[in-house]
């Protein structure tokens, strides 16, 4: 049995309610972003208190696709650093400097942003000189810029900080590229491997490792409210949803939040409850909200409660009490590791990925051989099979 307690909750912005929440992975701060309200909200939730340490006037951004979005932002993971992406310019805030200028190429208007996981380097999207077709390395101390391979819409980071999930993102299906973070000291671009997921047209959120790491989350898509959950390493499909089955209520685009114990993710929904879902057990428990007010967005702070966000504006940190033990992070990232291997970062990317769709693995003859599908398969192979029968047909 699961509870969740309130333990505080403070006002916000209601013409601007938070639309994402990031939790700094190792200290009890977050921030709330919106779209429009130039406003990102820095709160510290130690202690199972709530309190706004920071309101920054921030330039909305936008997603890869044009849309408005709120500002791309990323933690340091060990310091209690942020970066935000604010129109062509980067500001860092500490506790100890509120708004202080960082350093990067002038003139960037960047999408997306995170933190390398040993903290050296921000990675950005887009390159300020390759566009989409590129990202850049930032190096916040001196300033310099090195060309890294592309990516959009943002970087989950396995607990274990060995391993990194992103997207490459296209309008027919984008692939969930993993990683290793870079060498220390050395190179600090992603070192894409070839084992990779291929998810159905595009639109998706960040990629979530669960907290220890044997689950990864990923929700979109661009055109209905999807929940697809991976096992990991072996990237077998354990789910596979569409949250908005049936309802014409609009679903929060940041709702999830891993639980500490495995396999147990928390989402929040349009009428203001949390689910409670075992993704394995494919058991959901519902826990409602005393007024209903929708949730807006939804995360896990460092030290496992659940920090939400609702369409007034206001911030709630709820405890979760269950008798269920949290585990460690497992070590699979090199287990994964050992059953791939390096795409050659000068080469085209797709050509050398062996995608999988969480059930089967394909190869390039297996995608060449393709020319009859069904109205049930994905756009990406309904494609795949158009292009296979043109070339045919041409001889």
């Amino acid at each position: 049995m699961t509870e969740l307690a309130a333990l505080a909750r403070i006002p916000g912005d209601d013409d601007f309610p938070a639309e994402r929440l990031t939790c700094h992975p190792r200290l009890p701060l977050a921030v709330g972003t919106a779209t429009g309200g130039r406003t990102v909200r820095v709160l510290d939730c130690a202690k199972g208190r709530l309190r706004e340490l920071a309101v920054l006037d921030v330039e909305s951004g936008s997603t890869p696709w044009g849309d408005d979005a709120p500002p791309p932002m990323a933690w340091h993971p060990h310091e209690p650093l942020l970066v935000v992406a604010d129109g062509e310019s980067l500001l860092r805030w500490t506790p100890d400097a509120p708004s202080d200028p960082a350093r990067g190429p002038a003139g960037t208007a960047y999408e997306a942003l995170a933190f390398s996981p040993d903290g050296r380097h921000v990675w950005a999207v887009p390159s300020a000189d390759d566009g989409w077709e590129g990202s850049d390395a930032l190096d916040l101390e001196t300033g310099a810029v090195l060309p890294a391979p592309p990516w959009d819409t943002g970087v989950g980071v396995h607990p274990s900080g060995g391993l990194v999930a992103t997207l490459a993102s296209d309008q027919g299906a984008t692939y969930c590229l993993f990683a290793r973070p870079g060498d220390p000291g050395g190179d600090p671009a992603m070192r894409i491997q070839r084992q990779a997921l291929i998810l159905d047209v595009d639109g998706y959120g960040t990629p979530l490792f669960s907290a220890d790491g044997r689950h990864l989350a990923i929700r979109g898509n661009a055109y209905v409210d999807s929940l697809d959950v991976f096992a990991f390493p072996s990237l077998r499909k354990v789910l596979s949803t569409t949250l908005a089955e049936g309802s014409s209520e609009e679903w929060p685009r940041h709702n999830l939040a891993w639980d500490a114990r495995p396999g147990v993710l928390w989402i929040g929904t349009p009428t203001g409850s949390l689910v409670e879902l075992d993704v394995e057990a494919r058991e959901a428990v519902e826990h409602a909200s005393p007024d209903g007010v929708p949730v807006s967005a939804l995360a896990v702070t460092a030290t496992g409660d659940l920090l939400v966000a609702r369409a007034d504006g206001t911030f709630t940190l709820l405890s979760v009490r269950s008798a269920a033990p949290a585990v460690e992070p497992n070590d699979d990232v090199a287990v994964f590791l050992a059953g791939t291997e390096e795409v050659p970062q000068e080469d085209d990317l797709e050509g050398h990925l062996a995608p999988t769709d969480g059930t089967r693995t394909w190869t390039d003859d297996d995608l060449a051989a393709v020319t009859e599908t069904s109205p049930g398969d994905p756009t990406w192979l309904r494609l795949q099979a158009a292009l296979n029968q043109a070339r045919i047909r041409q001889g």
